[in-house]
């Protein structure tokens, strides 16, 4: 992601630690990952929802053309698209179904 090499790493070390102080330093240090980490599993969280809008887009066209072609006939990407909201569909009426 970054390009920061060993020297760099280094510099901004002993320029925390000088700035800083041995005190404070791995207060900074353990704080400075946190909002790293944080940060990132915001941006996995933001990713994994644009990948599974993509998604739902996707089969939401794929249906569209289904229903075009009068679900005869289809390709076999446009089946898949077909059978997977139909199971999609089955499985949200499935604790609604009457004994």
């Amino acid at each position: 992601m970054f390009d920061i090499g060993f020297w760099e790493i280094l510099l901004i070390g002993v320029l925390a630690l000088i700035v800083l102080g041995p005190e404070r330093l791995p207060g900074a240090i353990r704080s400075t990952l946190k909002t790293v980490r944080s940060v990132r599993n915001v941006a996995s969280g933001f990713k994994e929802e644009v990948e599974h809008q993509l998604r739902v887009h996707e089969l939401h066209e794929n249906l569209k053309k289904a229903e075009q072609q009068g679900l005869k006939d289809l390709s076999p990407e446009l089946q898949n698209s077909v059978d997977e909201l139909k199971q999609a569909a089955e499985s949200v009426q499935e604790p609604y179904k009457k004994p």
